[in-house]
């Protein structure tokens, strides 16, 4: 039975939550509140153990993760979506924030930069929603995502080491911390009792996820090593514990920082909001299609913005999606964001009500929950399949990779867009060209590599350049169609099968109109075919068909060799009327040259 209560439109499309209350169906409670229980005993370890990574007190990743739960139920659009600290965000946390602290720095002072940071990521966030920009996340491609990744697990684990093994290292960079940990265990500072439970942490961890998947391997870890605690006395043997948290519910708070800080925080939540866009989206659309919804990107940013938002204002810091997290909720049934709504509520009362109850909570323990949720981040079967089944980009995942690991969390975002777009740069500028040929007992024209006995056209070469015509490849076409005219004896007509052909820019069609001029000085015309009508209409805007004969556009490729076939015809059977070429020529077979593009791979 459906509670349905008449809602403005208008409130209901900006504020899903209004609409999720008036639609909710009583049958959903129980499932929502058992799986709320279930979430926050996940929620309540990793959000302490996320903002240790990131540089901040533990308390305060429960204080985000209250705030951003209640505020994604009432902004976001995703019936099941769980946000909170991430794995994939401490570091960028962390390395954005530390550079701004003196040495030693004030906690406070920390919490204040952080929540700056997320108040900045909430600015991108909403602003990208309205002004549509959310196609930005689209720059970063798979395979440098899962460079970056791998990158970013591999530097949490190493950084997490020590405090696994009971001690800390004073340096910064994935190589420095490496050999300091290496450092410290040669030194004789690793403290066993706590090895013992970071490794035993570990190990529960892996083998409740794997073998009884149901099982909260999280929460049973976590209990284990505060039984552990306080049976074996771990604190009088040097294990450090989480210790007594602050009580009460934390208040509005406006943070602020100097005004000199703000260009590197800026430059942080822009790095931030980037890879939590492009992994909400990915993770919301694949829970979307289990549920039968559908994805709105926008929707998401602003449900998103919200959350970091509510989180920059309650000493919180910022926050992404977690695919672990919502598939935890699923599996226990969740059916609305009224989840994380019980979630939230059951941390508050812990802070409220029982902040002790961690007080025994092992560091070694958190260290292993930051190292278990960074082996998920790694993807290395994703990794193989690329070295398998395409070495370049296997190349950008590990330059990617090396980003990460070599320069740091922040510059290795950056690298990983950059590689991105100039793996989209170079596809246009070398893109995949062929010649076309009628192959026997297949309708149409189709690629002479996948069909090397396709028949090619006495006289017409048939070109197909697989790209937008751009003034990254402008001089690619222009010298690609010269060599075919090189040919002995030279074609009559170039047909230009233009169908992949997205655009013609000014560039393009400059060169286009050289090209044509130069073409017709050696008699061959240059004709298209399949040519879209948006891009049609630009070229008739530029001009271009003061040069190319407007009968030269053809609807098909069949069409153009039809109207070649039927001017080959009348110039064999009027030998007295002008032609562009001798019956010889119109009559010897083209030599089947290597098709144009034969550096680069693929098929029609």
């Amino acid at each position: 039975m459906s509670t349905d209560v008449p809602a403005p439109r208008m409130l209901t499309r900006f504020v899903p939550g209004v609409r999720a209350l008036t639609t909710y169906r009583r049958s959903w409670l129980p499932k929502d509140l058992v799986a709320g229980v279930v979430l926050a005993t996940l929620l309540v370890p990793q959000g302490m153990a996320y903002a240790e990574l990131a540089g901040l007190p533990a308390i305060n990743g429960l204080y985000t993760s209250i705030l951003c739960l209640l505020a994604y139920a009432v902004f976001g659009p995703s019936r099941i979506l769980v946000l909170g600290p991430d794995s994939s965000l401490g570091p960028m946390i962390a390395a954005t924030i530390t550079p701004l602290l003196v040495a030693g720095g004030d906690p406070q002072r920390a919490v204040a930069l952080a929540s700056v940071l997320a108040i900045l990521v909430a600015a991108i966030m909403i602003v990208a929603a309205l002004t549509g920009l959310g196609f930005i996340a689209e720059l970063l491609s798979k395979p440098t995502m899962i460079g970056y990744m791998n990158g970013l697990a591999v530097t949490i684990v190493i950084g997490q080491l020590p405090k696994l093994f009971g001690f800390s290292v004073d340096a910064n960079g994935l190589v420095a911390e490496a050999e300091a940990f290496v450092r410290g265990v040669a030194d004789g500072k690793v403290v066993p009792a706590a090895a013992v439970v970071g490794i035993g942490g570990i190990v529960v961890v892996l083998v409740l996820q794997r073998w009884l998947p149901k099982v909260p391997a999280v929460l049973v870890m976590v209990v284990l090593s505060i039984a552990a605690a306080s049976v074996f006395d771990l604190a009088d043997r040097g294990v450090s514990l989480v210790g007594e948290l602050p009580q009460g519910f934390p208040p509005l708070t406006i943070p602020t920082v100097p005004w000199s800080d703000v260009p590197a925080l800026a430059a942080g939540a822009l790095g931030i909001a980037l890879v939590t866009l492009a992994d909400t989206i990915s993770t919301s659309a694949a829970f979307a299609g289990r549920t039968g919804q559908e994805v709105d990107g926008n929707q998401e940013m602003i449900g998103i913005g919200a959350a970091n938002l509510a989180a920059g204002l309650f000493q919180g810091f910022p926050v992404s999606t977690s695919g672990s997290r919502t598939a935890v909720a699923e599996r226990a049934g969740a059916k609305t964001q009224l989840t994380g709504v019980v979630g939230a509520g059951l941390i508050v009362v812990t802070i409220v009500a029982l902040p002790g109850l961690f007080r025994n909570l092992p560091q070694p323990a958190l260290a292993a929950v930051v190292m278990t949720a960074a082996f998920s981040l790694a993807d290395v079967p994703g990794t193989v399949r690329l070295w398998r089944q395409r070495k370049t980009e296997f190349s950008l995942s590990v330059a990617a990779f090396l980003g990460v690991a070599l320069l740091g969390v922040l510059p290795g975002i950056a690298i990983a867009v950059a590689l991105s777009i100039l793996n989209v740069f170079r596809r246009a500028w070398r893109p995949y060209t062929t010649m076309l040929g009628a192959a026997e007992g297949i309708e149409g024209y189709h690629d002479v590599r996948s069909y090397p006995d396709a028949e090619l056209v006495p006289g017409l070469v048939v070109y197909r350049f697989d790209a937008p015509l751009i003034f990254a490849n402008a001089a690619t076409f222009r010298d690609e169609v010269r060599r075919l005219a090189a040919t002995d004896p030279p074609p009559r007509w170039i047909l230009v099968a233009a169908e992949p052909m997205t655009d013609v820019d000014t560039t393009a069609a400059d060169m286009l109109e050289d090209l044509d001029e130069e073409l017709n000085e050696r008699g061959i015309s240059l004709a298209f075919a399949e040519m879209k009508d948006p891009v049609r209409r630009k070229i008739e805007r530029y001009g271009l068909t003061r040069t190319i004969d407007p009968a030269k556009f053809f609807p098909t490729v069949e069409a153009g060799v039809a109207a070649y076939r039927a001017l080959a015809s009348t110039a064999a059977a009027s030998p007295d009327a002008p032609t562009q070429a001798t019956g010889s020529e119109l009559t010897s077979d083209i030599p089947r040259q290597p098709a144009p593009g034969g550096r680069r791979g693929g098929s029609a």
